[in-house]
Formats: structure tokens, sequence, C-alpha cells
């Protein structure tokens, strides 16, 4: 992790490189309205900078050696009020690309240091304004490109998942805490803390963490998005069924069998959930090496997709062609996690629907005809609805991979601490796996943390934030 002082004051462009019509420069530090007291020159001459409320906007005007630079507004935040808990200024100017490279020379020749990147939201976590999963879910809420992946990181932004493990630490500490008194009575053999309130304390632990590390899962998708598997025979039209999807010609279309020798995928937002598509070989005996690489890979992805999308001809596959097929993915219609839906395309070219078909191959059937475009709404309608229905928004989701891994060594403790509580082994021994299972919590909300842990985690952020 690069060196940082929290005796300097930084400073960056927070807004994304490029010109537009403003950017932000953002200063922090104790050194914020030293140096702009010799920069911006307030519209009202009444303003003083050195009295000026936190909280607060004011005009005027930012010079340099050089004369004046640019018509600001200038933001206050004063410490410990602000984002970093420190004395923070934002300066709202025009977006051009030379004002910003020279206001920030203008600061840095003022003595100022170029923040490193999220070296603002180190200093919350360091000034305690944030704990480390809330740090972690301001990067997920800048990078959040879906109603789900933005509601996942802002639960963690506003403490949900810190809420909860500070509850359970609490209840461990209460326990360490009388366990530790025991010790120094060791010798009048007393007992202060209620084993059996630890055992009740220890299952629901364990129930909670083994439930947060079952929905990872789930976390990863919602932050890559839900993968859809559209699969079925040669040409039954998956390819057009892709493009018709994501609206633009994304596939080789061709009449040729087995046009599609690798998996094609994409990703587009439908109704705030992001999905991904990966178009898939078709599924038939192979006839040369490529193809049945394409199709080895097929059931790959296949195994993948938490939505398959099972495209068959309309015109030439029959009820009992479908049925057929379809005992090749009961596994994936049996289990309530996933879901299994069959695509009917091509009726353009049919004279009457089928009636029935949903009951006779007792599953969800849509008929499209994905050339014309049509009914491609009622795909998106489902796919959204199968969201809905699988409660991603249900409790909590983790969905960061240090805190999978620390919460599998908790685990790991608390069922330590299980076995030892059976065995009846001494207080200190107990004593001992209980303070590594709060380790390993603690590691999760920054209580115990690392420069090393520190620098993987904000170096992933941007300049500015």
């Amino acid at each position: 992790m690069a060196q940082f002082n929290l005796d300097d004051t930084i400073c960056a462009i927070s807004t994304a490189p490029g010109t537009g019509a403003i950017a932000v420069a953002r200063i922090s530090g104790p050194g914020t309205f030293k140096v702009l007291e010799l920069l911006f020159k307030p519209s009202n001459k009444k303003t003083s900078l050195s009295t000026a409320a936190s909280h607060t906007i004011h005009h005027g005007t930012i010079v340099s050696s050089d004369g004046p630079l640019d018509d600001v507004l200038l933001s206050i935040f004063r410490a410990p009020n602000s984002y970093t808990g420190e004395d923070v200024a934002e300066l709202s100017i025009h977006g051009s690309g030379y004002l910003q490279r020279k206001i920030m020379e203008v600061l840095l020749d003022h003595g100022l240091r170029m923040a490193n990147p999220g070296e603002f939201t180190l200093r919350a976590f360091l000034n305690r304004k944030l704990d480390l999963t809330q740090a972690e879910g301001v990067a997920d809420l800048i990078a959040a490109h879906s109603r789900m992946s933005h509601e996942l990181a802002f639960t963690q932004l506003r403490g949900g998942f810190s809420k909860k493990l500070k509850s359970l630490r609490e209840q461990l500490v209460n326990f360490v805490s009388l366990l530790e008194l025991e010790l120094d009575f060791s010798e009048e053999d007393v007992q202060f803390a209620d084993r059996g309130r630890l055992i009740r304390l220890v299952k629901t632990m364990k129930t909670e963490i083994l439930s947060l590390l079952d929905s990872f899962q789930l976390g990863n998708v919602i932050k890559t998005g839900i993968p859809v598997a559209i699969i079925g025979k040669p040409n039954a039209g998956k390819s057009t069924l892709l493009n018709a999807i994501l609206n633009e010609e994304k596939a080789i279309v061709s009449e040729i069998p087995g046009t599609t020798r690798d998996a094609i995928e994409d990703t587009i937002i439908i109704g705030g959930y992001s999905f991904r598509f990966i178009d898939t070989a078709g599924l038939r005996a192979a006839e040369n090496e490529i193809e049945t690489m394409g199709i080895e890979k097929t059931w790959q992805k296949i195994g993948e997709a938490s939505i398959v999308l099972y495209v068959f001809d309309a015109t030439k596959e029959s009820f009992e062609d479908v049925v057929v097929a379809l005992e090749d993915f009961r596994d994936i219609a049996d289990n309530p996690s996933r879901h299994l839906i069959l695509v009917g395309n091509k009726i353009d070219k049919v004279k009457k629907l089928p009636k029935g078909f949903t009951s006779f191959v007792n599953q969800e059937t849509i008929f499209v005809s994905a050339k014309r475009h049509e009914n491609i709404h009622q795909i998106a309608e489902s796919l959204v609805s199968k969201v809905m229905i699988s409660g991603i928004n249900d409790g909590l989701v983790i969905s960061n991979t240090r805190h999978y891994e620390a919460l599998q060594r908790s685990i790991e403790a608390i069922i330590e601490v299980e076995q030892d509580l059976v065995r009846d082994i001494p207080a200190d021994l107990l004593s001992s796996n209980i303070r590594l299972a709060l380790h390993h919590l603690g590691e999760i909300t920054g209580e115990i943390t690392t420069d090393d842990i520190l620098g993987n985690i904000f170096s992933r952020f941007c300049i500015g934030k």
C-alpha cells in the first residue's frame, strides 16, 4: 500500500476523467482551509472561510499567481462532520480538462499532496466514520451496474452486514469476559459463564454464519449478472433469439447447422436486473473435433446457469421430441434454485399454435418468433419474475471474497468451540477458540486489520474517492 500520513492535506479530482459541464476537486486534511483562504476569493466580501459554518456553499473565484482561474462553488465540511472526519472542501468548477489540471497544479504548488486511490475513504475508515465493510460498500456502490447490485452495495454501505457481525461479536465478547473471570478464580472452581447459554449462542451463530456463506454464490450472481444459458438443437434459432433479446446482431445467424462453435456472452439490464446471456453450440452428435469442444462447453455453461432457456423449433419438434429432450435437464427442472423455460421458436411459420403444450410437458413454455421479435417481451417478463421468486432481496447477501474467506475461518473456529463445549474442556482452552472466532469476525469489519489488507482493498478504488 502507498504510504499515507494523516498530517498531509490531500487533493484530487473526484469526478470521472474527461471534459464535462462541471468537475469536482476534493480537498481533505488539516491544511484545507488555510490553503483556500489564499486561493478562494468569495463573491460576498463579508464571507470569511475561518468562520464559515460547516455544510455551507459559497460562490467565488479561484485564483493563481497568473490571475483568476474560474468562478466556482465552494462546499465546506468541517471536522468531524465530514466524509473523511477531517476538514473537507469541494470545489465545483467548470469541466474543462485544462482547468482541472491547472487547479490541481495550483493546489500542489501550495503544499497539498495528490490523493492515492481510495485515500479519502481510507481516511474515513481510519477516523472511524466507516467500518471496513462499509468502505468496501462505497466501492461496490460506485461499480453497481443494476438495481440488484445497487441494493446490495447500499445495504452494505448503510451498515446492514456490520450490524449483524457486531451483534454476534458482542455476545461472544461477553462470554469471553466471563470465562476470563473464571480463570481469575480458578482455585475456587466457580463458573460465571453459563455453558447452556453459550451452547445456544454457538448454535445460533453457526446457523447465521452458514446462511451468510450460502448467500455468497447469489452475491456473485448479483455482481456479475444472472447467467442465462440459451440451449437447444442446431437451427432452433438460439442465436437469432439472443440477437432479439439484446436487440443487436451479436451472434452470427445461418441456416447451416453447427454455426455456433463457442459460447457467446453478453449482458443486458431487464427490469433493473442484470442478466448475462450465453448462446451455446447446438446439442447433437458432433461431426468434428471443434464441434465436440463446442458442445462440451455448452454442457459446462448449462451447469453454471441459474436460468436455462431451451429453444426448440415449433415447426419441426413435436410434444414427444421436447419431452424426450427434457429428460437430460430434469435436475434443473426439479431444482428450486434454478429455472428451466421452454421457448418454442419460429411461430411465424406455424399456422396454428399447439394447445395444451404447457400442461403436456409440465414446464413453462413461451412461443416466439425470434426473427420477427414477437413475444420476446414475455421472455423478459418471465426472467424478472424468476428473480423475484428467488427472493434475491430477502435478508443479507455477501458478495465479497474477503468476507467469505473470513466467515469460513470463523465457522471453523465456532465449530471448534461447539466441540469444546461437548467435551467440557477447561475455560482457558475454550476462551482461546472463542477469541479465534472473534479475530476472524473482526477482520471483516476492520476491528482487526493489517496494512496489507488495507492496501489490497483501497488500491482498487478510483482516485478522488
